[in-house]
């Protein structure tokens, strides 16, 4: 890590520390609800693996046919060599698609010590809020992670200074940053809610994924976390601590987003063990008519 990398670092931890004292609010949004809707490419995940079976600009006529409001680009499955010019290609085509892209999401871990892994970390990360810049996406999902080589708690703290980093790079693109409740340090609501609010950047929320939250009250926790969310990503299961895997209630999480205000995209996140192809149109019409009606 630079020395000015490190001082950067030494701020923000000052900063970060100060923050778990003075908690940020949950975003404040006037009007009514509004939720416009998404669909995340991870729901085909496997036919982006398949060589010849689906791509990026495939899957944005996917998402236009079936009458989505937007097309969430999951950064795992764009060309390794993918530049500039393929992502304004991207950008033209959803474009001429009349179809928004809602945003992208990348991998990442946080929670890790200082020292060279941390900082690809973070530079991966703005890297793809570059390339979200160029294909006009207003939102990247990012991850806090699980511990390697540290403590929880000196996890946390390393995650709040690497996404006061990132913040501070995304906002000057005015690109939202969304840290998912995905395991790691943020498996439980109360850690997830204490980062969100240590980082003072207002260009940092939560991005809100319905089965993520293997508590005893999932459905608590996203009611907890919701007023925090800047992307949503709906699955259409959900399972509780110890317990197995039951058909989500949409109509309630659909409640509950419409309960806290919530104005923005809701990404359908198919993960269930059927074949997308097969059964994501019945689960579209459902999702469609609750997030419209």
């Amino acid at each position: 890590m630079s020395t000015h990398t490190r001082r950067h670092f030494l701020g923000l931890s000052t900063a970060a520390l100060a923050g778990l004292a003075q908690a940020r609010p949950p975003i404040a949004r006037e009007g009514t609800p509004r939720l416009r809707t998404s669909l995340a490419a991870y729901s085909f995940r496997d036919s982006f693996k398949e060589p010849g079976t689906l791509d990026m600009f495939q899957f944005i006529d996917y998402c236009a046919d079936h009458g989505f409001d937007g097309t969430e680009l999951t950064s795992y499955f764009f060309p390794v060599d993918a530049d500039d010019a393929y992502f304004q290609r991207i950008k033209q085509h959803a474009f001429l698609r009349g179809i928004a892209i809602s945003g992208t999401a990348v991998g990442n871990n946080f929670a890790l010590p200082d020292g060279d892994e941390l900082s690809k970390q973070i530079a991966d990360t703005n890297a793809w809020i570059d390339r979200a810049a160029v294909m006009g996406a207003p939102h990247v999902r990012v991850f806090a992670g699980a511990p390697k080589g540290i403590d929880a708690k000196t996890a946390m703290t390393q995650c709040i200074q690497s996404l006061e980093a990132c913040c501070h790079h995304a906002g000057e693109h005015g690109i939202f940053l969304g840290l998912e409740n995905h395991g790691g340090i943020v498996a439980e609501a109360d850690a997830l809610l204490e980062i969100v609010e240590a980082v003072k950047s207002p260009w940092l929320g939560i991005n809100l994924d319905t089965g993520n939250f293997r508590t005893a009250d999932p459905y608590g926790d996203l009611k907890r976390c919701a007023p925090y969310a800047v992307n949503v990503q709906v699955k259409v299961e959900i399972q509780k601590r110890g317990g197995p895997k039951v058909l989500a209630d949409l109509p309630r999480l659909m409640y509950l987003l419409r309960e806290a205000n919530y104005q923005g995209y809701v990404a359908l996140e198919y993960e269930a063990k059927e074949d997308p192809w097969e059964a994501l149109p019945e689960w579209i019409t459902r999702f469609q008519r609750l997030t419209r009606g």
